[in-house]
């Protein structure tokens, strides 16, 4: 029994959505990295899916280098975080007018 490729872009698209609405709505940095990274994983899913249907590896491949860049996204990430967290003590983004232009 085969999953259809169709549940799996059912997912992926909740999953990106739900990213979007994250980053949209939220003003806590953390949760904004977080909703990023859910954008990020939905096309990963997505690249895991077609890879599968087409039987091509190399969607496979690019998903491994994106985690890896994933990971330095967030560790970067959390670097910036917490220099401007000792800085001003908060990570509410509406505290940050100076990141505004």
């Amino acid at each position: 029994m085969t999953i259809p490729i169709t549940y799996y872009l059912i997912l992926s698209a909740v999953v990106f959505l739900t990213g979007v609405v994250g980053v949209l709505i939220r003003r806590n940095i953390i949760a904004i990295l977080l909703s990023v990274e859910l954008m990020l994983n939905a096309t990963n899913i997505n690249f895991v899916a077609f890879s599968r249907y087409l039987e091509d590896l190399g969607g496979q491949v690019f998903v491994f280098f994106a985690l890896t860049v994933a990971a330095a996204e967030v560790a970067v990430g959390l670097a910036i975080i917490i220099a401007l967290h000792r800085s001003k003590e908060s990570i509410n983004l509406e505290d940050f007018k100076l990141l505004k232009w």
